[in-house]
């Protein structure tokens, strides 16, 4: 097949082509949206990450080019209208599962960060200044947890922190039964936020999830808790986040998703003034760690993305049940 492949970075294109089953690739540097949706004219597919534009009125144009397929290299897909794609004939795969581990790792990485300040170490030290002051952290064991979300980035989440020694409370509209018989207990979003000390997201993006961490729900967290969201931006109403890092409700931040990224993160803006006023004042305060959309970045995710999205290629090229098929 004839792929069209959108937002396209040096190791998107290493690792496609690396494991590439024979399709022929052309690499787009940029999302795709209307403006560029002509670029699409004559392929069979394209091939989407997690901030190109599949709407309805891209998905219109993407029939009228020719294209059958869209190839999500990721799980997420709230980018794409389901409903549209349905109606223009068009079938959509995605990557449902690829190194959950690489993601817990992350966040717990931004966790230790944060709390042990081990950014702020490294740039004292390199100053030559030795102090302690303002360095102290806190026990991961003992900690209460509110683990948001127990997916297989949730279970993989759950078996570090379960190995720290952290105290664990669950909110999961489905919650998954070895989980339980392991121990862990699933309460009310409320109770699992009431009095925790990190509060983590790994929860996919819905109607029923949109800005769940928001003004009401941030009052349930004990105060100077710690927020880590590597999951989906819009899972948290950013100003009202900003707002209890004034006040000190919160006490810590880590993102590694935002919910306006898609202007921002995987470019290179050094040279640039941020006209994000939001994301400007986060980046403003030092008890908040941002990272650009880092966490699935390991070699072993990238090689399964490139695996399972040429299988779902293949697969649709060959007539075969589509496992990774997304449906409204």
């Amino acid at each position: 097949m004839k792929i069209a492949v959108f937002s396209t970075c040096s190791y998107d294109q290493e690792f496609l082509e690396r494991y590439n089953t024979g399709h022929e690739l052309f690499f787009f540097k940029q999302a795709l949206n209307f403006d560029n949706v002509l670029l699409t004219k004559a392929f069979d597919a394209v091939c989407l990450f997690v901030n190109d534009c599949a709407d309805e009125q891209v998905l219109s144009a993407l029939r009228e080019n020719g294209v059958k397929l869209v190839l999500m290299r990721c799980a997420g897909f709230n980018n794409v209208n389901l409903e549209a794609a349905e109606e223009s004939g068009i079938r959509v795969l995605r990557v449902p599962a690829y190194s959950p581990e690489a993601v817990a790792e992350h966040a717990i990485a931004m966790i230790m960060t944060l709390n042990r300040k081990t950014n702020k170490a490294y740039n004292r030290i390199r100053e030559g200044n030795f102090s302690l002051e303002s360095l102290m952290g806190f026990n991961l064991h003992g900690s209460k947890v509110a683990l948001l979300g127990t997916g297989n980035i949730g279970k993989a989440m759950y078996r570090i922190l379960k190995g720290f020694g952290c105290l664990i409370s669950a909110y999961d509209p489905y919650p998954d039964v070895e989980l339980q018989r392991d121990g862990l207990i699933y309460t009310s979003l409320a109770d699992a936020l009431t009095d925790a000390e990190i509060v983590t997201l790994h929860c996919p993006l819905t109607d029923q999830s949109f800005h769940m961490i928001n003004e009401q729900t941030l009052k349930y967290f004990k105060k100077g808790a710690m927020l880590i969201n590597t999951s989906r931006g819009a899972l948290v109403q950013t100003s009202d986040v900003v707002n209890s890092l004034k006040s000190g409700q919160l006490g810590y931040l880590g993102l590694d998703v935002y919910e306006q990224e898609s202007a921002l993160f995987f470019h290179d803006l050094s040279g640039e003034v941020i006209q994000d006023d939001l994301i400007a004042r986060l980046i403003s305060f030092p008890n908040v760690l941002i990272t650009s959309h880092q966490g699935f970045f390991t070699r072993e995710a990238m090689q399964q993305i490139a695996e399972i999205t040429f299988s779902n290629a293949d697969a649709f090229a060959n007539h075969e049940n589509l496992i990774n098929e997304i449906k409204s």
